[in-house]
């Protein structure tokens, strides 16, 4: 028995030093790094991170970035970027130890990386441990993640918080809980820097080969003004960058005499960036009248599906269409003056029968949205749309879907 506790202490005291060396050797690859950007927030931290990285290349400055949305890149200093490997796929905030790793060998001048973690202790941890960021972002704080960080939006505030750099700072384009992140950042001898999205000009959005916000361009562009980035560089950085594969976009699909212009708004699934990217693309006559709302469902995002079906009001589609399961947690919160224009096509559909079910609604040219969650019935619909010409058929090859 004495011989088993001392295998016990000596396997333990050599995973106890391996630890140690690992955590000073990440340390030691971290400091070599002089600027360490961790941007965090509820919605729009892969396209912020992007455009960081984009802000500082376009300053001469070395830097490789890594996003974790909707598709996780590493993007190394000229641009390029390859996908995050996972093993078994699954996301774990230890892979930051592998990236800074990798970023370490092109010698930076900065990294930018988008925080992974929800819970509140990952996220202080993450900052703490892995990244140690010297300039954090906290982009937004929205109606999302409540069961991890709420129940209300305060409570996310000061979770988001978690991830400000002691005696760093911290650019922000929140507005509405900015004396909390003002608390929290004092908190932490962390300089609070709130950024102005009138200060971004509609030309230079308009440079943009993707939909994007003045928001998240207001805050690059500090971070970049922080790294003596001039304005103008900066700007030419963001508009070489490559948008993040779950950028909100709107492409034009042509089923039969149809004419479909397709946004896909799934990767904004809170209802306040929800209907802020749907009034940003009418603003931009991307999308217009008729409007067909197509809504996904999905049975572990309840609360989101009926969040979805109460925004109908402010939406005032022309059209709902119900898709995935279960599509009555939606419906419930449709507004009674609007569930008499709710077609319902819930259920695990095959590609066919989902086209033929939203597209069969839609006469002429029309605007089609979907919202919600991407996966189950949304990626069904997203591929059978993508699979549509992009161009007009012959006339005489008109059929219905």
């Amino acid at each position: 028995m004495t011989f088993l506790y001392a295998v016990l202490l000596l396997a333990s005291g050599t995973l106890l030093a391996a630890g140690v060396a690992e955590q000073r050797g990440h340390l030691r690859r971290l400091h070599r790094m002089p600027h360490r950007v961790l941007v965090n927030g509820i919605r729009g931290k892969s396209s912020i991170t992007r455009l960081c990285a984009g802000a500082l290349r376009g300053g001469g400055l070395v830097t490789v970035a890594k996003t974790t949305g909707t598709a996780a890149r590493f993007i190394y200093p000229d641009g390029s970027e390859e996908p995050v490997y996972r093993k078994f796929g699954i996301a774990n905030v230890v892979e930051q130890i592998g990236i800074v790793r990798r970023a370490v060998a092109f010698r930076p001048d900065a990294l930018v990386v988008e925080c992974m973690a929800v819970q509140p202790e990952l996220q202080e941890i993450n900052q703490t441990k892995l990244i140690q960021s010297t300039i954090g972002v906290l982009c937004n704080v929205r109606e999302d993640h409540l069961a991890e960080m709420g129940p209300t939006l305060d409570d996310v505030a000061r979770a988001l918080c978690r991830s400000m750099p002691e005696g760093g700072v911290c650019v922000t384009a929140e507005r509405e809980r900015l004396p909390i992140l003002a608390q929290e950042a004092a908190k932490r001898n962390c300089r609070l820097i709130a950024v102005d999205p009138d200060s971004i000009s509609d030309a230079e959005m308009a440079k943009f080969g993707w939909v994007t916000f003045k928001e998240n361009v207001a805050v690059a562009l500090t971070v970049a003004e922080l790294l003596r980035v001039n304005r103008t560089s900066a700007l030419e950085g963001m508009w070489a960058a490559r948008p993040d594969p779950g950028v909100l976009t709107v492409q034009t699909r042509f089923a039969g005499p149809r004419v479909l212009k397709v946004a896909n708004v799934f990767a904004a699934n809170d209802p306040e960036s929800t209907l802020m990217n749907i009034r940003r693309l009418a603003e931009q006559r991307a999308i217009s009248r008729p409007l067909h709302l197509v809504i996904n469902c999905r049975p572990d995002r309840v609360e989101r599906n009926q969040q979805m079906g109460a925004l109908v009001a402010d939406i005032d589609p022309d059209r709902v269409v119900l898709i995935g399961t279960p599509t009555r947690s939606a419906f419930q919160t449709v507004p009674p003056l609007w569930r008499d224009r709710v077609v319902d096509l819930g259920g695990a559909r095959s590609a066919d029968a989902l086209l033929r079910g939203v597209v069969g609604g839609v006469a002429g040219s029309a605007s089609l949205v979907a919202i919600g969650n991407l996966h189950g019935q949304g990626e069904v619909l997203l591929d059978a749309l993508q699979a549509l010409p992009a161009n007009p058929p012959p006339l005489s090859s008109w059929r219905a879907p």
